[in-house]
């Protein structure tokens, strides 16, 4: 029989490509089960089986009656001919033919033993790439026997029928009777662990593996009934970069008949770590040979019996290109609000608005446009209310919530596991959310729309920023925001980072694309990027460091497998200078320095070189030669750069400061390698060990200051951490810094800090005059 026809299909048969009749679910779970990827059994009822259901019950003419007087608009509308739908439904039966080949399946797949099995809903359009229905349709657990199968089947396909799936076809332009039901009867893991998992961070793209998870089954957690654990694992080290803990009080297990029932966690257990780090790393691995597979960024659900991970769904992330550079408030008191709540920022942006709590029970049409969502958790049957939110506050759930993939999709901030939301605000009162921090500032803040592009953006004239000695430069790295930053009443562009150049202007390894025979347009499109932002501030300076790729990173590249090494510590390896000097790299870096002159050709003098990883004399002294071998020379009108980010800088920089005008300190490395700390480790960063206001580091900063004086050198400064630690920021302008070069959007703020730390100087200084 061809496979269009048949009722039921052995997962082990499906392919990714059989979306169309037996849904998106039930075609990953084949596509991850031939491929080899530990999946539990499971047999899938196609659309021909639904769709044999429907013409055998004459369901879809009283379908079509329901909804034509349906008020869109209206939550209490669209419950109401759901539940008239369902029940048509409910009282139907599955004819005799298919029943007995469900029958045979299951008894197939249990292999005469008591087995459970869940039964998920595989709608046609739920789970392709640019279509996200999460959680429109249903899933139980724990089945237990064939009537129940039976009962649980007829459930999911009217599942199709709920009050948000209506709605949401609706707003999407879905036809409701072309999206069909597929449903996986898979056998059921009594997870000891579970959670989910994606292979890029949603939230802000970054490319970094998101696992979150508890104990227990994992409908707590894709429900947002418990605030999971969440682990960030580097993908290029494949290294957890970061734990957050919560507290988990109950667990969903297996009921004595089946289903799902809570049972209370011990309370020494509650607030530790779940899940062991080896575990952790196996399934990250899992995961990052599952984008390797799709060739995309996944969701996974994962779970974990007696030691073995399984993976139980699988659905390519659809929310990844409607990420923006979402604004972030300041930290700590704001204008117009004070921190009120935090928790795990689970949708980008930030919004003000009026709070409505909602309570189980409640009428969702409460829910009015532009009002802030604050509820315990978010159900499926919220969506068309949670579309008319402007934001949304849980007190439960993490990264991959109902309600944080939800808000995803609708593009609407959101702040997730804040534990006392429903009971810390109240009805009425203005809140202003950020979606980016995950945090909730009661009041208005006045720069609530589009900030971050609005603070960008705005003209000089209406940023009203104090005059200040220091130089006050910003860090860039898109071209095209160029246009929008240079608006800004800053000096210039203190770093520009050519690392975005290469990854998404050329998009492959730089020795990849000469190997080919394309060298020119490797110089072409690099002097493209950095000539919008040349132009968009002439006649400021442009600061242009040169690539620092590390090698783990250059391997990720296309074709850079080829050219890379394999090293243990990347981060103090082959990078920066000592690439550029190396024969195998040499070339690459030539084509940039090809790119910076064809710039400043063009008449774009305004263009600076910086040289990263600056570790010895002698590689200096190469890469000046490789400079003046292409026509680039220092002078008056092109400045040579060295970041100071190596202890040797510090030690040697009377020797250093004679071939270079200015020094940029790198403050991350710079401590990372003063503290011997790794500034990825989550537990010497929480013990206080990365901090640059320590001591060492600060001493340092300040003997190359006067140092660099000393020989009539300048000293800048383009780390986080003067917007992030005010008392950074001061003591770098006691020290005489010369330049401080900032993020855009913490500009304005760190400027005010700036001037304020300026005049404090000449206070003291009148005042010592004149005692």
């Amino acid at each position: 029989m061809d496979d269009n026809n048949r009722r039921i299909i052995d997962v082990n048969e499906l392919r990714v490509t059989d979306v169309p009749i037996v849904g998106g679910k039930g075609a990953n779970l084949g596509e991850l089960t031939s491929s080899g990827f530990p999946v539990p059994n499971a047999f899938v009822l196609t659309t021909v089986s639904y769709d044999e259901f429907v013409k055998a019950n004459k369901l879809m003419d009283k379908v079509s009656k329901a909804l034509k007087g349906i008020d869109k608009t209206s939550d209490d509308s669209l419950v109401a001919a759901s539940d008239k739908i369902r029940a048509l439904f409910d009282k139907s039966k599955i004819p005799a033919a298919l029943a007995k080949e469900i029958s045979d399946r299951y008894n197939l797949l249990c292999g005469g033993k008591k087995t459970f099995v869940a039964v998920r809903s595989s709608a046609t359009a739920e789970d392709l790439p640019d279509a996200s229905f999460a959680g429109q349709q249903e899933t139980y657990l724990n089945v237990a026997d064939l009537n129940e199968l039976y009962q649980k089947i007829i459930m999911c396909w009217s599942s199709l029928f709920t009050a948000r799936a209506i709605s949401y076809r609706e707003a999407q332009g879905y036809s409701h009777e072309e999206v069909k039901l597929a449903v996986v009867v898979q056998k059921m893991v009594n997870s000891e662990f579970a959670g989910i998992m994606f292979t890029k961070n949603p939230n802000t793209g970054s490319d970094d593996i998101i696992i979150e998870g508890g104990y227990g089954l994992g409908e707590a957690f894709v429900g947002g009934e418990v605030t999971p654990d969440t682990y960030t694992i580097n993908k290029s080290k494949m290294s957890i970069a970061n734990r957050r803990f919560s507290v988990q009080k109950w667990k969903y297990v297996r009921g004595p008949k089946g289903g799902a029932v809570k049972e209370d966690i011990p309370e020494s257990l509650q607030n530790v770590q779940k899940i062991d780090d080896a575990h952790i790393q196996e399934i990250a691995e899992i995961g990052r040979q599952v984008e390797i597979h799709y060739d995309k960024p996944m969701d996974m659900e994962w779970c974990i019996e007696d030691g073995k991970v399984f993976l139980v769904q699988a659905r390519p992330i659809t929310t990844l290109n409607k990420i923006k550079e979402a604004p972030a408030a300041p930290a700590g008191e704001v204008e117009g609000g004070v921190v009120v709540l935090t928790g795990l920022g689970a949708s980008p942006g930030m919004v003000s608005g009026k709070v409505c709590i909602y309570e189980e029970g409640m009428s969702l049409d409460i829910i009015k446009e532009g009002d802030v969502l604050v509820t315990k958790m978010t159900m499926p049957d919220m969506v068309p209310a949670m579309s008319r939110s402007v934001a949304i506050v849980t007190d439960e759930g993490g990264m991959t919530c109902h309600a944080a993939i939800i808000s995803r999709e609708l593009g609407t901030p959101c702040v997730v596991g804040t534990v006392e939301a429903t009971s810390t605000l109240e009805n009425g009162e203005i809140i202003t959310v950020d979606g980016s921090t995950g945090t909730v500032y009661r009041g208005e803040i006045k720069m609530k729309k589009n900030e971050a592009e609005t603070a960008a953006a705005a003209p000089a004239a209406v940023i009203s920023v104090p005059v200040t000695g220091t130089k006050v430069m910003v860090n860039m790295s898109m071209p095209t925001k160029a246009e929008e930053i240079a608006q800004l009443p800053c000096d210039g562009v203190g770093l520009m980072r050519s690392e975005f150049l290469f990854t998404n202007y050329i998009g492959e390894h730089p020795c990849a694309v000469i190997a080919d025979g394309r060298a020119d347009e490797l110089v072409q499109k690099l002097s493209e990027g950095i000539g919008k932002v040349a132009r968009a501030f002439y006649p400021r300076p442009v600061t242009l460091r040169t690539s620092d790729f590390k090698t783990n990173e250059y391997h990720d590249m296309k074709g850079g497998a080829q050219y890379e090494p394999t090293e243990d510590n990347p981060m103090i390896g082959w990078r920066g200078c000592s690439r550029y000097v190396s024969e195998n790299y040499r070339e690459a870096f030539m084509c940039e320095l090809k790119a910076i002159k064809k710039v400043r050709d063009e008449g774009m003098k305004n263009v600076n070189i910086m040289l990263p990883f600056v570790r010895t004399i002698a590689e200096v002294k190469q890469i000046t030669a490789m400079m003046e071998s292409v026509g680039l020379y220092r002078g008056n009108d092109l400045k040579l750069y060295f970041m100071a980010e190596v202890p040797v800088n510090i030690f040697m920089a009377d020797e250093f400061c004679e071939y270079c005008d200015w020094f940029s300190i790198g403050s991350n490395d710079l401590t990372q390698l003063t503290m011997g700390c790794d500034r990825d480790s989550d537990i010497l960063g929480r013990m206080g060990y990365f901090d640059e206001r320590n001591p060492g580091v600060k001493a340092a900063i300040a003997h190359l200051i006067k140092t660099a004086h000393k020989h009539g050198k300048k000293v800048s400064i383009c780390g986080q951490g003067p917007s992030v630690y005010p008392e950074f920021c001061e003591f770098l302008v006691e020290q005489g810094i010369d330049c401080i070069s900032l993020n855009p959007d913490t500009f304005e703020s760190t400027k005010r800090v700036i001037a304020s730390a300026e005049q404090r100087i000449l206070l003291k200084a009148a005042r010592t005059h004149f005692e």
